[in-house]
This record gives C-alpha cells, sequence and structure tokens, in this order.
C-alpha cells in the first residue's frame, strides 16, 4: 500500500489531469500519481524520462533497466520493465539470466553495457579507464552519456517507486 496520498485523474488539478490526458493518454501509474504532488516535476520528469538513452537500441535499454532493477530489488520497476521488454522480444528466459547477472545470452556489445552499468550500480567510484577502453569498443562518446544517464534513471526510480510502497498496476508475472 502506498505510504502516500495517490493523485487520482478525478481529484487532479487542471495542470495534472492534462499530463493525465495528454502526456500520459488517460493511463497515469502509481509513480506519476504520485509525482503528481509536485505538477511541475511531473511534467519534468516525463520529458526526462522520454529523453534518455534515445540513441541505445530500445533492447539494450530494457536488458540495463532490468538488470538495474534486479541488482536493486525493486519489484515496481522490475515488473513495469519486464512487461516493456515483451515489446522488444525478452522472454522469461532472459529475465532469469539478467536476475543472476548471467550474459552468456547477450551479444558482446549488450555485455559490455550490462557489465559496466552493473559496476556503475554496484561501485560507481571503482569505475577506472579500462571501463572506459571497453564501452568505447561499442558505443559512442554520446552513446556513454545516454549509458549513464540510464543507470541513473533506474537507480532514482529504483529508489523512489518501492519505498513509497506504490503498488502495481496490473497483475505481477513471475520471473
Amino acid at each position: 500500500m502506498a505510504r502516500i496520498s495517490l493523485i487520482a485523474p478525478e481529484s487532479a488539478s487542471p495542470e495534472v489531469r492534462e499530463i493525465y490526458d495528454t502526456t500520459l493518454r488517460g493511463k497515469p501509474g502509481n509513480v506519476q500519481k504520485a509525482l503528481a504532488h509536485r505538477p511541475e516535476m511531473l511534467k519534468t520528469f516525463l520529458s526526462f524520462y522520454a529523453s534518455v538513452a534515445r540513441s541505445l537500441d530500445r533492447k539494450l535499454f530494457e536488458l540495463i533497466y532490468l538488470r538495474i532493477s534486479f541488482i536493486n530489488g525493486c519489484r515496481y520497476c522490475t515488473q513495469h520493465h519486464v512487461a516493456s521488454s515483451k515489446r522488444v522480444g525478452l522472454t522469461s528466459e532472459d529475465w532469469m539470466a539478467l536476475q543472476t547477472g548471467t550474459y552468456s545470452r547477450n551479444s558482446e556489445k549488450e555485455r559490455a553495457a550490462l557489465t559496466y552499468v552493473e559496476k556503475l550500480t554496484r561501485a560507481p567510484h571503482a569505475i577506472e579507464e579500462t571501463d572506459f577502453d571497453e564501452l568505447k569498443k561499442y558505443f559512442s562518446d554520446s552513446e556513454i552519456v545516454d549509458l549513464h544517464m540510464l543507470t541513473g534513471l533506474a537507480n532514482l526510480t529504483n529508489r523512489v517507486t518501492d519505498p513509497l510502497g506504490l503498488e502495481l498496476e496490473f497483475p505481477e508475472e513471475k520471473i
């Protein structure tokens, strides 16, 4: 159960209702309903979320978001990205491999990214030049910035959703 009130569409301010209706197409999730307490933050967050990691392949985006959510134990984000990862062809076998940090199913490029973001999540101050050397084999500088921002975004949402007690809006999928 949510630890704060969630702003339902019928009780939202006109500014929030417009965001719900336009940007979210009438289907705000619980994280958006929580952020609606701060309409400007909601608007900024949605814009930021939409801009992060757009230079990366969508499959890689989902792999990274899921791995970070598994590392952090974030049920809400894991479930949301399990659902969205189906659209890029990920399967329950892929999810189980990500959950255990087994990257043998992935391409060399994906392995480089997953290994890097795992280290960035667990020990960001331990990143060394050799870590960048491996990334630069596969990614441009702008893509490396996107990898960093996606890692930050996933870690941010992992630290907001579950601690606020946000419930899933759909049935949980077992992994």
